[in-house]
């Protein structure tokens, strides 16, 4: 037993014995700090870039590039919203002119019943519509 408790005494032949200085101990430290903020780091780029691709993905879904490219074309600007306007107008008056027709069909519907009072008064606006219609015809 008195060998086992030289054998720990003493450094085996495996083990190096190494004495570290002020400066190696600063250098390490260094270099573990440096080694934690590249780290950092790291997670932080990571992070930009997933934002950016999704700032990019947003943008493309918004369509920027196609407004961008109609401000510094202003003509094509014009012209698409002319083209807009006219279609917003006769879609309109196709619009008006079929809810004026199931109007003026649904008085004539209601007139041929001959309601009191309401009869009449339905009667005498389908005359004014007609008589307006054989003045001004379109």
């Amino acid at each position: 037993m008195g060998d086992n408790s030289k054998n720990e005494k003493q450094p085996k032949a495996n083990q190096i014995s190494v004495k570290t200085t002020p400066e190696a101990k600063a250098a390490a430290e260094s270099t573990e700090r440096l080694a934690h903020e590249a780290k950092d780091l790291r997670g932080t780029l990571g992070f930009l870039s997933e934002k950016l691709e999704r700032l990019s993905i947003d943008m493309e879904k918004a369509q920027l590039k196609e407004y961008v490219n109609l401000m510094h074309r202003p003509w094509q600007l014009i012209w698409k919203n002319f083209i807009a306007g006219l279609s917003r107008g006769v879609g309109i008056a196709l619009g008006f002119t079929f809810f004026a027709a199931t109007i003026v069909y649904l008085l004539q519907f209601l007139g041929a019943l001959n309601l009191p009072i309401v009869g009449d008064y339905i009667a005498d606006i389908v005359r004014i519509v007609q008589r307006q219609l054989e003045i001004n015809p379109y």
